[in-house]
């Protein structure tokens, strides 16, 4: 693992009021003004954050309808152990799941520069998002048939843009900065 990047281990040791894991709040300032470079940029952490927050955010919908529509311990029965692909939400949490984890490994692991991860999920999603809706019984069970695929869909398309727009164009211009600061030196 990068030093840089490393674990609390290649930290100076406490040193007294105002630290955080041993190490002043100062030093660290002016670790960040020297001109280290980062393990993740500012940009990659926050489109990050936000897959995070996609994931969880279905899940806690996820958990409201199981609890509104009879108990989330009988629900939960119905919907994963006794599966049906037109009346279950269970699907949907599952594609949170597959968003998160492949978004994470490709973009947070892996720090790939290249769109095709997204472009995956986003496919994926979609695909499985409009064929659900059109096949299911959702739509009739109320507010949930409505909110969690337009959501699920919604957060999709916002991780495509804040990477697409934001995280990997920033990044180039970083990248290109950085570039040209050292062929002047």
């Amino acid at each position: 693992m990068n030093a840089q990047c490393g674990s609390t281990d290649s930290w100076p040791a406490p040193s007294g009021a105002g630290s955080i894991k041993g190490t002043p709040i100062q030093a660290r300032g002016e670790s960040y003004d020297a001109g280290e470079k980062k393990c993740i940029s500012d940009v990659r952490r926050t489109f990050c954050l936000f897959v995070t927050f996609d994931l969880l955010f279905i899940i806690l919908l996820w958990i409201i309808e199981l609890n509104v529509n009879g108990g989330i311990q009988k629900q939960l029965e119905r919907e994963v152990l006794h599966y049906d692909y037109r009346a279950s939400f269970f699907d949907i949490f599952l594609l949170a799941v597959f968003r998160f984890a492949t978004l994470i490994l490709a973009y947070a692991v892996c720090k790939l520069r290249h769109w095709w991860a997204i472009a995956l999920t986003s496919a994926v999603s979609c695909a499985f998002l409009i064929i659900k809706v059109i096949l299911s019984k959702l739509l009739s069970q109320g507010a949930f048939g409505y909110l969690l695929p337009i959501i699920s869909f919604v957060l999709t398309w916002i991780e495509t843009w804040l990477l697409d727009f934001k995280v990997l164009p920033q990044e180039a211009e970083d990248e290109n900065r950085e570039c040209e600061g050292s062929g002047r030196g």
